[in-house]
């Protein structure tokens, strides 16, 4: 079954703006999906019509063949929303916050204290159960929403920036939470602007720019079709580097090159173009992972178009 089903669907806002333009997209059950873009591109405003929050101007959507239009009510119980902005009462306490937003779904008091027991315990979030939210730090804002989001336990998690802002040791402990999620069975749609997250995270991936889906498939596939890395090589001496055969060089400093390298194209024939100027290496690492410089040359060779 599908989780989502997007058909033809376009945004235009009133002052003229296309924001978005025909998307056609299918998120299978089950999948971890990631939506990656550039700010404006359009996901935040596909996010907001697939819950409700944003007016489509045409096309239709379907979660588990519930119709966002004709049949929200029902489609909306299927749905769990994470978006950007902190949007609960932060003057409540931490464990009123989804005690009552169980409410809102019909879940009685025993059920909904025994969830929210579970999701602040596993969100690191339980011994503050009884503080007001706006003495949280950021970081714990996002978990809170992450857990309220689960409180009804939706069969589809739709995640905008979740870890935005967020410091580097508490994105992977969310990340470490959200893949268990998935491996219990919960579909994901996550969109974020870190592509190692998504690359990490995602078993499908599209990539939206200027309101159109360029590029839609599973990572793997994704990732094949990069024909480029740059790497970063620290010198053990400064040195002045000569042009290699064949690659593009650029030196940083009296210690520090980036070499671009085509697909059959390998680090180890450039370490030995190197030592044959008699250039140590001290260490080698990515200037920046596959999955981003593949989304830069989709997007730059879809500008230019």
């Amino acid at each position: 079954m599908n989780a989502l089903n997007i058909k033809g669907l376009t945004k235009i806002y009133k002052n003229k703006i296309l924001a978005l333009d025909k998307i056609d997209l299918t998120v299978k059950e089950g999948d971890f999906f990631g939506l990656i873009g550039a700010n404006g591109a359009g996901k935040t405003t596909l996010i907001g019509i697939i819950t409700d929050l944003v007016v489509k101007t045409g096309g239709e959507v379907s979660i588990f063949e519930k119709n966002i239009e004709t049949d929200f009510n029902e489609a909306k119980k299927f749905i769990g929303a994470v978006p950007q902005e902190i949007n609960f009462n932060i003057f409540e306490k931490v464990i009123d916050i989804l005690i009552h937003q169980a409410g809102f779904y019909g879940i009685s008091k025993n059920i909904a204290a025994g969830r929210t027991e579970r999701y602040l315990k596993q969100l690191g979030l339980w011994d503050k159960r009884h503080t007001k939210a706006n003495s949280l730090s950021g970081g714990m804002k996002k978990r809170l929403m992450i857990a309220r989001s689960l409180i009804h336990e939706p069969k589809l998690l739709i995640l905008d920036e979740p870890t935005a802002g967020v410091d580097v040791s508490l994105r992977l402990e969310m990340w470490d939470f959200l893949k268990a999620l998935n491996k219990e069975g919960r579909t994901i749609i996550l969109t974020t602007h870190y592509l190692e997250e998504a690359e990490y995270l995602c078993r499908n991936i599209a990539i939206i720019n200027h309101g159109k889906i360029i590029e839609n498939g599973s990572t793997k596939e994704l990732l094949s079709k990069s024909n480029k890395q740059t790497a970063i090589f620290d010198l053990k001496t400064p040195a002045k580097v000569k042009p290699l055969n064949g690659y593009k060089v650029d030196q940083i400093d009296d210690i520090t090159i980036e070499v671009e390298m085509l697909k059959n194209q390998t680090i180890n024939e450039v370490v030995r173009l190197l030592d044959k100027q008699g250039i140590m290496i001290n260490s080698i690492r990515n200037k920046a992972n596959r999955l981003e410089e593949l989304f830069l040359s989709l997007v730059n060779n879809e500008n230019e178009n």
